[in-house]
């Protein structure tokens, strides 16, 4: 049997990982470690939470000694890395927490990781999931203007250039995993993947946060003139791309992973509100006057946009879903969830650890 770890399996992207994989190989023993954060919620997984191939662990990627002990009392053959801050907003507040989570965070499992299996490398894997956001930013229109945005595109070649405490400390992080690949020869691989979206996240990011406030009539703040743009990943198609690359992805390479759906923002809420009226039985435009501009965040990076062909021409992934597709599913998904959503913004979720966990 497989031991496989995977940290922050209790969040939005982790969640739907570790569903996948305790679903598709019975066969592996799957530990969720999580350190439930604010953005934890182990609501997200009650219909595995009693599946025999499922083990939950509460604790803290920064705990050198108790990953230490994870590694040897699991036996864990390979790791999929997900725990992480990263909330662009929070990290322009807070820069130290992202820095410690984010980079010693991953020090840690890396080092745990490299003790444990002491250069015993065959049947071994750390795969870390990072972000598109460590590349920078990509300009907004072409030169020539002939289309609405930019033709160039991040690939796996692209320099490094972050731009906010979040995306410093995944750069950070992605350098010390290949480090350790280039330094001992353990067998890593890093993926940087584009915004992803659709059940389970937490209702401080985007669309969430604009579907719970049409739901509630609250205003929709709109960053500058909404004008950045963003390409769009459904979440169970990150989820497939995490599974055939950990499965038969080369050792020491990096995949980018995009969902090849690059909106405004702007056009995107308008989308969002549009279906939600529609989904919600109100008239059409009755929550446009929602929106509101508001200042521009600092260090707010124009463009990203993903090329994943390398993904498609190497290991035959691409995305299933575009983005008007996901975006229903999307939608339908959190108005038929109101208890959940409710229970988030309510704080409600937070006393299941409490009883459970002794609270946060």
């Amino acid at each position: 049997m497989k031991n496989i770890l995977i940290t922050g399996g209790a969040g939005f992207i982790g969640s739907h990982v570790v569903r996948l994989f305790v679903n598709e190989y019975p066969e592996y023993r799957i530990v969720n470690l999580d350190k439930l954060t604010y953005a934890g919620n182990l609501a997200n997984l009650k219909d595995i939470e009693d599946r025999p191939n499922y083990t939950f662990v509460r604790a803290d990627i920064c705990d050198y000694d108790r990953m230490c002990e994870l590694f040897a009392e699991y036996d864990i053959d390979g790791v999929i890395h997900l725990a992480a801050e990263s909330h662009v907003d929070r990290s322009i507040k807070d820069p130290f927490t992202f820095a410690r989570t984010n980079v010693m965070g991953t020090l840690s499992l890396l080092q745990a990781a490299k003790n444990r299996w002491n250069g015993e490398w065959e049947g071994k894997r750390f795969y870390h999931i990072s972000t598109d956001e460590v590349y920078g930013a990509l300009e907004l229109t072409r030169p020539d203007g002939a289309a609405p945005y930019g033709d160039e595109f991040f690939t796996e070649t692209t320099k490094y250039d972050p731009h906010s405490p979040y995306s410093a400390s995944k750069a950070s992080s992605d350098h010390f995993v290949r480090a350790f690949h280039d330094t001992y020869g353990m067998p890593t691989i890093v993926t940087n993947c584009s915004n992803n979206y659709g059940p389970y996240q937490f209702p401080e990011k985007l669309i969430p946060l604009f579907i719970n406030n049409i739901r509630r009539g609250k205003p929709l703040p709109v960053y500058g003139r909404g004008e950045n743009v963003r390409d769009w990943l459904y979440v169970e198609d990150h989820a497939r791309a995490i599974d055939v690359i950990f499965h038969r992805g080369r050792i020491a390479e990096t995949y980018n992973i995009g969902g090849f759906n690059e909106w405004k923002n702007i056009d995107l809420i308008k989308v969002i509100v549009k279906t939600v009226d529609r989904l919600s039985g109100n008239p059409e435009g009755h929550s446009a006057g929602l929106i509101t501009y508001v200042a521009d965040r600092a260090g707010h990076d124009a463009r990203y946009a993903i090329d994943s062909n390398k993904l498609k021409r190497e290991l035959g992934w691409e995305p299933s879903l575009q983005f008007e597709e996901g975006i229903e599913k999307t939608v339908r998904w959190y108005l038929d969830n109101e208890e959940w959503m409710d229970s988030i913004t309510s704080g409600e979720y937070e006393k299941y650890y409490t009883e459970m966990y002794g609270g946060r």
